[in-house]
């Protein structure tokens, strides 16, 4: 698979050494060889849907890895991985950030999904996964909050061990997520504040409705 990765005017962090260091071209971009190219890429996410096989799993994309220190954020236009924004030093992001095909979130974007795998992905991976729960949060701007609600998932592959596939949504792991996106936010000069959760019937509502608004946008 080929990606093209653009650069940003702001991002000043180093791609050269390191984990999933991406080497720079002479006119500034950032490219990852491989077999498939971009058209080819940019079909195949664009037809994928939101779920996998009989709807019990959803089809999530990679955008950014864990502990990652820079954000990737699919760009539907050009069918590229592109560079969004990049942490200060120090702060990474704790998991693997994707994003579920065909949905509308109220923010304007497909709704995001957090992975709790142990492991960091490489961004354009398509994972079976298992929402888990989700966190629902406000992301305020301007004044004006927006619900941006995070849904929370494990990828499940066919080796999976049956403890793993019953993986439930600790105390802890809420504070962390709620920890990092009120910080995440405020270097933006948004504020972040979670106002409840849900298990994984709610974070399925979530999708069913985002669904619905992703069509209705499509139709219009």
């Amino acid at each position: 698979m080929s990606i093209r990765l653009k650069s940003d005017e702001s991002f000043d962090a180093p791609l050269t050494a390191g984990p999933g260091a991406v080497p720079q071209t002479s006119d500034g971009t950032f490219r990852a060889k491989g077999k498939c190219s971009e058209q080819v890429m940019k079909s195949n996410i664009e037809r994928l849907g939101p779920f996998f096989a009989k709807g019990k799993h959803l089809n999530v994309v990679v955008e950014t890895p864990k502990g990652s220190r820079v954000k990737y954020a699919y760009e539907p236009k050009s069918g590229f991985f592109i560079l969004s924004k990049a942490l200060p030093e120090g702060m990474v992001f704790p998991f693997n950030f994707g994003f579920v095909p065909r949905t509308l979130a109220e923010d304007g974007d497909p709704l995001d999904m957090l992975v709790l795998n142990e492991e960091p992905l490489i961004s354009g991976c398509l994972l079976q996964v298992r929402p888990i729960a989700v966190i629902k949060a406000t992301q305020t701007e301007h004044g004006k909050p927006v619900r941006n609600d995070r849904l929370i998932g494990q990828a499940l592959g066919k080796e999976t061990p049956l403890e793993l596939q019953t993986l439930k949504l600790e105390k802890k792991v809420v504070s962390q997520i709620e920890f990092f996106f009120s910080a995440y936010n405020k270097l933006y000069g948004k504020k972040f504040k979670v106002i409840g959760t849900g298990g994984p019937r709610k974070a399925m509502e979530i999708v069913r409705r985002a669904i619905k608004l992703w069509r209705k946008k499509k139709d219009h």
